[in-house]
């Protein structure tokens, strides 16, 4: 197995329906970003794991882009394919395991998808398979959350924040976390639709990796760091920059 993620949340109809609006995106932050490295990689060909709905994948695509995006729930995927320009991306249900050997210029984890993968072998095998996938000379690049930042400290029912769904109406959300042990953050992702009263919840489990060990698990896996950013506006990681976004050649 390549894989960590418990992809039964991410096949509940009704979390996938509003996936898109709970998790969006800042301007300026990550969709930015990832357009902006592959404009200045030149890349042809990218690989998107864990592309769930496919936010990013499919603006790539729109942008001439050659995409192939991969995901463990197929929930995910028929949202994606239905999407504008989902016609224009090759969709693999699973995991890294699926690419094969491939010269992929680029390949992407958005989203913190990298902090899913909670054990060592499986964020190994991830790795190496991504690597497989890449030419020689292709890119990495991925973000994960700065365990010295200790964001999960400002996970409560307080911080909750609403958002308008087309379908859903208004829906407010918040996360709640039960446990951090060895470097894993254990919480509950709450979502209460004011149109019904109904409230759902989903449990994650997010593995928090140092500079270092993202450092030395990608020097395992035969890949050379070239860039670590702290924020999306492209400052330098520190010991408490709230991201920590990397770049790594093969």
């Amino acid at each position: 197995m390549t894989s960590d993620l418990s992809i039964a949340e991410f096949n509940d109809r009704r979390l996938v329906a509003i996936y898109e609006t709970v998790n969006s995106y800042a301007a300026g932050t990550q969709p930015r970003f990832y357009l902006q490295l592959a404009a200045e990689l030149g890349a042809v060909s990218i690989v998107d794991l864990g592309c769930g709905t496919g936010l990013i994948t499919r603006e790539l695509a729109r942008q001439g882009y050659r995409l192939t995006g991969v995901d463990p729930a197929p929930a995910m995927l028929d949202i994606a394919r239905h999407r504008p320009d989902g016609d224009r991306v090759r969709w693999v249900v699973g995991d890294a395991s699926r690419l094969g050997a491939r010269d992929a210029d680029l390949a992407i984890m958005t989203g913190h998808v990298a902090q899913f993968f909670l054990t060592d072998e499986s964020w190994h095998a991830t790795l190496t398979a991504l690597h497989a996938a890449l030419r020689p000379g292709g890119r990495l690049a991925f973000e994960s959350r700065n365990p010295g930042a200790r964001e999960w400290e400002g996970w409560t029912r307080q911080a909750r924040w609403s958002a308008d769904d087309p379908a859903a109406g208004p829906i407010d959300t918040w996360t709640e976390v039960n446990d951090v042990r060895d470097g894993i953050v254990s919480c509950v992702n709450h979502y209460a639709f004011a149109a019904t009263g109904e409230e759902l919840v989903s449990s994650v489990r997010l593995r928090f990796r140092t500079e270092e060990e993202l450092s030395r698990s990608l020097a395992d896996a035969s890949f050379a760091v070239e860039r670590v950013y702290g924020d999306w506006d492209r400052r330098p990681a520190g010991p408490t920059t709230r991201e920590l976004i990397v770049v790594a050649v093969r």
